[in-house]
């Protein structure tokens, strides 16, 4: 397997640029595929991962991915897990939703402040208040577009990733940021 490109760190100047479109017809191709493969293997080996966008991994490109994990937090809701559901949980193999060229269709009002952190930002989270409701059009991995409504978490997590290939990161938007860097 070809070498896994490193999770881009902030202050990172890939993390602040404008994603460029991928061309329809290049979403089929070798690069396109090839860098979701890298990013479903880099999210998958990532701890407490759910989403990953492509400059995330180096690649100004408009392509994240999401976890079907962060639908299954949403389903969980309160529940309480045991440690076996958990561990369980973080071991599963879990597919991955992929979003390219993404394009925000709708939008809820109601809004909801949640705990967010970032993989390109380890070691720092803040309260992020954002919709709760959004539904995007976008293309998946095999060219096919598709709408898609999501709420909750599994919203949160596409609104995080959209922030990602316009170049915003969640500390730009946090109310209140908790660094565990240093402790």
């Amino acid at each position: 397997m070809a070498h896994l490109p490193p999770i881009v760190k902030n202050p990172h100047k890939v993390l602040r640029g404008i994603a460029k479109e991928v061309p329809s017809d290049e979403i089929l191709g070798a690069r396109i595929q090839e860098l979701i493969l890298n990013m479903r293997t880099v999210l998958g080996e990532a701890k407490d991962g759910v989403g990953l966008a492509a400059p995330q991994i180096g690649e100004a490109l408009r392509v994240f991915l999401v976890s079907e994990e962060a639908e299954h937090v949403d389903t969980a809701g309160n529940k309480a897990e045991s440690d076996e559901e958990i561990e369980k949980r973080k071991k599963k193999e879990w597919n991955y939703f992929v979003y390219i060229n993404p394009i925000v269709k709708k939008i809820s009002r109601q809004r909801i402040a949640y705990p967010e952190g970032c993989l390109s930002i380890p070691g720092v989270f803040g309260i992020v208040n954002r919709p709760e409701k959004i539904t995007v059009e976008a293309f998946d991995e095999h060219g096919k577009k598709f709408t898609r409504g999501a709420s909750k978490f599994f919203a949160r997590v596409i609104q995080h990733e959209l922030d990602h290939i316009n170049g915003v990161l969640f500390i730009d938007k946090a109310e209140e940021l908790l660094d565990q860097r240093h402790g």
